[in-house]
């Protein structure tokens, strides 16, 4: 399953790197790539992950999550 995760408050490549770090240290995130310019994450998990830990590994992170949604079809990671 994919999820793409809303977030605010990211602004360069820098800030992408820290969610995605945060993010891959989930249990059950496979993937995690984070788009500053897009102010999104998408994460493929694994199992059952909810979108509280996805919330708050963002926060972690240090940025305001704003929504979690699941990717469906095809598409790039």
């Amino acid at each position: 399953m994919k999820k793409v995760i809303e977030i605010e408050g990211m602004h360069c490549s820098h800030c992408a790197k820290a969610v995605e770090k945060e993010l891959l240290s989930v249990d059950g995130v496979k993937k995690a790539r984070a788009n500053a310019e897009r102010k999104t994450a998408v994460v493929s998990i694994s199992e059952k992950v909810s979108d509280e830990e996805l919330f708050s590994a963002v926060e972690t992170a240090g940025f305001k999550p704003l929504s979690v949604s699941v990717k469906k079809g095809l598409f790039d990671f």
